[in-house]
């Protein structure tokens, strides 16, 4: 655990906190003056507290020096935690550098316990949010380096979920296997199949798509495969060149990959097994080699139990699954992707108010990222001020006024992680739990976590 640095002129307090803490294992380090004390900061890495006093020339009780102090050590270390501790107390100024950021205000002489309590929790929040720092720094640089090595194909994103997601497609995206890419309908599937091909070594190749869902079952099979002439009623005397044989050498993708008929399963299967097919209406077998990208919205194994699609197929189709989350599952890319979307649509550097941030967040967006496209063209439609309110977005009604009810009783470890993740900010580390902000403040009380 990170060392307490005590600044105070007077020994004799240095020396009752140093033996105060060696009694509870919290290492010390001490300075009688403000410039000794910054110093110390200036030198160490590993002090995670400190403890100052707010005077230190004699008959002095204004505190001027330890506001001094106070903002010298902000300037060195913003987020390290100072307790303050006097003899004198002046109200406004306790005030004033709580509202700074002090994370406490005592007098003198002090309560052992409390202080103890507090010292350690305020140690171990500092740890955790230098982990929570030092974590981010490296999600940060995979970013980073994810942007620079490939082609993402302008995705708006901010989620872990959608970085690891990324992660994962460009790491598949070498290997020419089936992909399927699960999500619901308006989540971006066909963007993940194109960030695949444009990373892929078959990107200069062809890359065709089709959406089975919108194929006739009568004209499905003639699509993909191709049709010679006369081979059903209405094809006229030309043969149709089916998207297999089109892309041959390059990528197809396939969405909606559950509407296909059981016939056109039985033939993609084949496709996929060895590479062979027919054209309607033709006995001769021909040659393709092309990689298949699927995508659905469907729950393929249910479909599978039901009977309405093959598990062989299922299994041809699914060597590498690209699972992408629905939009209210990745809450951090709701605002960048409307910001975007709304630039696109507009004229001009329009703003959303705080309201109408927060009602973006908190709307659940069934329609997905397609949804939140569509809504932000009609909003750059209907607005004509620089701000978006609430109003303007006129989202439809839901229920958001229950909280996520936990079905657990949070440990004194998810309480200190929560709270280092939200910066210590009770309001939002209690949306975060499913909890009121009274019942959080009990459950720090319960594990005497001083905040």
């Amino acid at each position: 655990m990170d060392k307490v640095l005590v600044i105070d002129d007077n020994p004799s307090i240095i020396s009752a906190l140093e033996l105060l803490f060696s009694l509870h294992q919290i290492e010390t380090l001490s300075a009688i003056t403000p410039q000794a004390g910054i110093q110390l900061l200036q030198q160490r890495q590993d002090i995670g507290l400190v403890i100052q006093d707010m005077n230190f020339s004699t008959d002095t009780t204004s505190g001027d020096e330890g506001r001094e102090l106070f903002f010298a050590i902000r300037e060195i270390e913003p987020d390290l935690p100072i307790i303050l501790l006097t003899a004198w107390t002046q109200l406004e100024m306790a005030v004033e550098l709580v509202r700074a950021g002090a994370a406490d205000y005592l007098g003198k002489p002090w309560d052992d316990h409390k202080l103890v309590a507090t010292v350690k929790n305020l140690l171990e929040l500092h740890e955790l949010q230098l982990q929570q720092r030092q974590s981010q720094l490296l999600v940060q640089q995979a970013r980073h380096h994810l942007h620079q090595s490939f082609d993402l194909q302008g995705i708006i994103y901010r989620s872990d979920k959608m970085q690891k997601l990324l992660e994962m497609t460009t790491q598949v995206a070498r290997a020419e296997v089936a992909v399927l890419i699960t999500g619901p309908n308006g989540a971006g599937k066909e963007k993940i199949a194109d960030i695949v091909q444009a990373n892929s070594p078959l990107r200069e190749r062809p890359y065709l798509k089709v959406n089975v869902a919108a194929l006739p079952e009568e004209l499905m099979e003639a699509e993909l495969f191709g049709a010679e002439a006369g081979a059903f009623t209405g094809a006229g005397n030309r043969l149709r060149q089916g998207r297999f044989e089109a892309a041959d050498g390059g990528t197809l993708f396939l969405d909606e990959i559950g509407e296909l008929s059981p016939g056109g399963q039985v033939k993609l299967l084949r496709v996929l097994q060895s590479g062979e097919y027919q054209r309607l209406g033709s006995n001769q077998t021909r040659r393709t080699q092309v990689r298949v990208i699927s995508a659905t919205n469907s729950d393929l194994p249910q479909l599978i139990a039901k009977g309405k699609f093959r598990q062989d197929l299922f299994y041809r189709l699914n060597v590498i699954e690209l699972p992408l989350p629905p939009l209210k599952d990745r809450v951090e890319d709701i605002l960048p992707l409307a910001q975007a979307f709304l630039k696109a649509a507009a004229d001009g550097g329009k703003q959303f108010s705080p309201q109408a941030q927060d009602a973006l967040i908190r709307y659940p967006w069934p329609g997905n990222v397609r949804e939140l496209q569509n809504m932000m063209q009609r909003v750059a439609l209907l607005s004509h001020g620089k701000v978006i309110d609430e109003q303007i977005l006129a989202l439809p009604a839901h229920d958001n006024t229950k909280a996520p009810v936990l079905d657990f009783e949070p440990s004194r470890e998810l309480l200190l992680q929560t709270l280092a993740d939200c910066n210590g900010v009770i309001a939002q580390a209690a949306r975060e739990l499913g909890l009121s902000r009274q019942a959080l403040y009990r459950r720090l009380a319960k594990h005497k976590i001083q905040c």
